[in-house]
């Protein structure tokens, strides 16, 4: 539902919720309704590519206006009204560099893809001993003639990019050094 992914960095934000709200008018509902169905479906898109944390509280403190601005695309389908309520299935695609400008803007910790730099692409690393691993990670990378581009540092995760020259050479040389990764939606996800 949040997420769909076609080849290569092309990268899509978007969601259905359906919503079944009753109010004094059936205006009334509506508008409760798109309200809900796009903190829902802003939640629901960003919360793989975020700090879930920070992402919530502000996405709880942002006024729908604000949210509605990083919507690209709306679509309704099975709408229905009664003089009180409303209810549809609502659909939204969220504008990725609308997006991501609006998390950096409000220091939410973010791996969404930079659509302006091609040149890289994002690693997320969950670590267990935040040190240990920190350190074996630039030791890899230095071994493999590698510029760590860190971007963020929280809790027990780390997001950095590295050239797409070197993702090959980067995954087995994590590979040799007893690493884990993954690759979901165009991101690198590593873990030890």
């Amino acid at each position: 539902m949040p997420l769909c992914v076609t080849p290569a960095r092309a990268l899509e934000l978007s969601g259905t919720v359906p919503v079944n709200i009753t109010s004094d008018t059936a205006a009334v509902a509506k508008n409760m309704a798109f309200t809900e169905a796009t903190r829902q479906i802003v939640m629901d898109s960003l919360r793989q590519y975020t700090d879930t944390v920070a992402l919530f509280e502000l996405v709880s403190r942002t006024p729908v206006s604000d949210l509605s601005d990083l919507v690209a695309k709306t679509s309704i389908d099975g709408e229905m009204t009664s003089d009180t309520s409303y209810a549809a299935n609502i659909s939204m695609v969220l504008s990725i560099p609308a997006t991501r400008e609006w998390l950096i803007q409000n220091n939410v910790p973010n791996w969404l893809p930079d659509e302006t730099k091609q040149d890289v692409f994002a690693v997320i690393v969950s670590m267990s001993d935040k040190l240990s691993n920190w350190a074996e990670l630039n030791q890899i990378a230095r071994q493999e003639n590698i510029d760590i581009n860190s971007k963020f540092l929280y809790g027990n995760k780390v997001h950095f990019e590295i050239p797409t020259t070197m993702r090959r050479q980067f995954t087995s040389a994590l590979f040799n050094a007893g690493w884990f990764y993954s690759d979901k939606d165009g991101i690198l996800r590593v873990w030890k």
